[in-house]
């Protein structure tokens, strides 16, 4: 695992990040309390329960979220991508298991100095505020539509989920462009995160597949044909 300072203006992810509220002056504060980390996948990021040393914007990679279930087992909870926040703030403990899931690199802040730059920098504070207040909606959002969906929408769902947060391309109406990406999680993972079983997920794709949606490169390498038929799919429930 790597780790060196880091100048905050030279970050890809900084106004996309919590610490966009910032001003230059306050940048400047940031940048010295800041490291980068390189970590490659299955390395933990923070442990449920545990205080944490730190907090991180990530700037590359995918994060997988967990909870630990009272048998022992951990339960995928969340997804975070490129400038998405790790970490609780002013909480004693992380309430959650963080890992990364590819090779990831982080922009981290050790716990106290950054408290008390949150705590000096109002607007700083109302935007991590902003930012816990958004992550619990989306989560919200998101196991509302799983309860809702069948499986088939909910790996349309989860593929438009992934191909947004990794192309950057947002919450807008995608276009006829296909789409190419690296699935971060393998089928169990994917299961496991829509409730489903791996034998489903798998005839699910394959259907993808069949239609001529989507192509499959490999395991993990997806190409989206007809990103409108996808969407599509994906939206039934909600009508």
């Amino acid at each position: 695992m790597g780790e060196h300072p880091l100048r905050c203006d030279s970050c890809a992810v900084r106004h996309r990040a919590v610490c966009g509220a910032l001003t230059r002056p306050e940048i400047e504060r940031l940048s010295a309390i800041a490291h980068y980390k390189t970590l490659p996948p299955g390395q933990i990021i923070l442990r449920d329960n545990e205080e944490p040393g730190y907090f991180a914007n990530i700037v590359t990679g995918v994060v997988k979220l967990t909870k630990s279930l009272g048998d022992g087992r951990q339960q995928i909870v969340g997804l975070q991508f490129a400038s998405d926040f790790l970490g609780r703030p002013f909480r004693a403990f992380s309430p959650y298991h963080a890992e990364a899931v590819t090779d990831v690199q982080l922009c981290t802040f050790e716990k106290v100095q950054f408290e008390r730059l949150a705590k000096e920098y109002h607007d700083f504070e109302h935007r991590l505020f902003e930012h816990t207040l958004d992550e619990l909606d989306a989560a919200q959002e998101w196991m509302l539509l799983l309860g809702r969906k069948s499986a088939e929408e909910k790996v349309a769902s989860f593929l438009l989920m992934v191909a947004r947060r990794m192309q950057s391309i947002g919450c807008k109406v995608l276009g006829n462009a296909p789409m190419r990406f690296e699935l971060p999680l393998a089928r169990a993972e994917i299961a496991d995160f829509l409730g489903l079983t791996i034998e489903t997920v798998s005839r699910q794709f394959t259907r993808l597949k069949v239609d001529k949606i989507i192509h499959l490169e490999g395991s993990r390498t997806i190409a989206v044909i007809d990103p409108l038929r996808l969407q599509a799919i994906s939206e039934r429930a909600d009508g």
